[in-house]
């Protein structure tokens, strides 16, 4: 039997209180795409605005395979046992184009911090949003400020330089890296290393001080060629263990640094300027496309053309033009 719907007063008092059981119901309305729930989520952000906004949001990224939920696992370990801080982790999981299924199996990898009363973890689907992350994202890292935790971390996906876009939603960009990758000679080319703000070498207990190095400078050398940071920073590349849990707090000092840095030269505040203006667009870009698919003359229209593709009497780009035509005579 299905929960009762909450009120939007239920929704915002459990979240205040950070009941992770109501978060969760509240994370699962912003990322509904019936009219009815998107009604009540934007009823939802607006009443938790004035209590966000004071957390550290943080992007983690990197090729599958180099341990993402396990640095994320022993980072955030360390942060609740050494530095009490409350923790959100948002996994976002890469979602089947061919059933919209998704794996949502981080939780089960992160041993360490599943159950502590300080971290919240919620995986989410990417669905077809570009960019590794989902496409409620920005929503759900308010609801969890507005709940209390003092640091956001996203965690994508791992798939493509379309994750750049993480960059767009954090104030600090991690890239997560082994050796024997190839991310630092494929760096020269991949747009995700022209927005990082560190490179973290993980699993670093099995390399010798002498190849650490040499990666360390291969980075540096690709880094080089990208122009200098808005921040004001220079990107380090660090080492760790997530393992081992070795070099967490050479990571944390590097975080702690960049907030001093940018919440001083005024970067912080225009990279949030540029978060909420990119919220905006994806938000009037995601209202229109469902605009055009939920009108029925659009809706035929799109079918008549399917079919005349089927007969060849008509090329995909012409359909498409006819299409987007009807739509746009609507405000002329």
């Amino acid at each position: 039997m299905a929960a009762p719907r909450l009120t939007i007063d239920q929704y915002f008092e459990g979240i205040k209180q950070t009941d992770t059981s109501v978060l969760s119901r509240g994370i699962t309305l912003v990322e509904s795409k019936s009219p009815k729930d998107r009604e009540l989520a934007f009823e939802l952000i607006k009443r938790v605005l004035p209590f966000t906004g004071k957390s550290i949001r943080i992007g983690i990224t990197g090729s599958p395979g180099v341990g993402k939920s396990t640095f994320i696992d022993g980072f955030v370990e360390y942060l609740v046992n050494e530095k009490k801080i409350k923790t959100a982790v948002l996994a976002i999981d890469p979602s089947s184009k061919v059933s919209g299924g998704s794996i949502l199996g981080d939780k089960t990898r992160m041993e360490s911090i599943v159950g502590s009363h300080d971290v919240f973890i919620r995986p989410s689907p990417a669905g077809l949003e570009l960019g590794g992350v989902g496409a409620a994202t920005f929503e759900t890292m308010l609801l969890c400020e507005a709940a209390g935790y003092e640091l956001i971390i996203v965690e994508t996906v791992g798939v493509g330089q379309s994750e750049t876009v993480v960059n767009d939603l954090t104030d600090f960009l991690i890239f997560l890296t082994i050796a024997g990758a190839g991310d630092e000679l494929q760096g020269i080319k991949r747009g995700i290393m022209e927005t990082v703000d560190l490179v973290v070498v993980n699993k670093a207990d099995t390399l010798e001080g002498k190849t650490f190095e040499k990666l360390r400078l291969n980075f540096k050398n690709a880094l080089h060629l990208f122009p200098g940071k808005a921040s004001g920073r220079e990107v380090s590349v660090l080492s760790c263990s997530a393992l081992q849990k070795i070099g967490f707090e050479k990571i944390w000092n590097e975080i702690s640094a960049f907030e001093i840095v940018v919440k001083g030269n005024g970067h912080f505040e225009n990279n949030r300027m540029h978060q909420k203006k990119l919220w905006l667009q994806k938000t009037l870009e995601r209202s229109i496309l469902e605009y055009i698919y939920q009108n029925e003359e659009i809706k035929n229209q799109k079918e008549y053309f399917e079919k005349l593709l089927s007969d060849q009497n008509v090329n995909p780009l012409e359909a498409a033009s006819r299409v987007f035509n009807i739509f746009k005579s609507r405000f002329q």
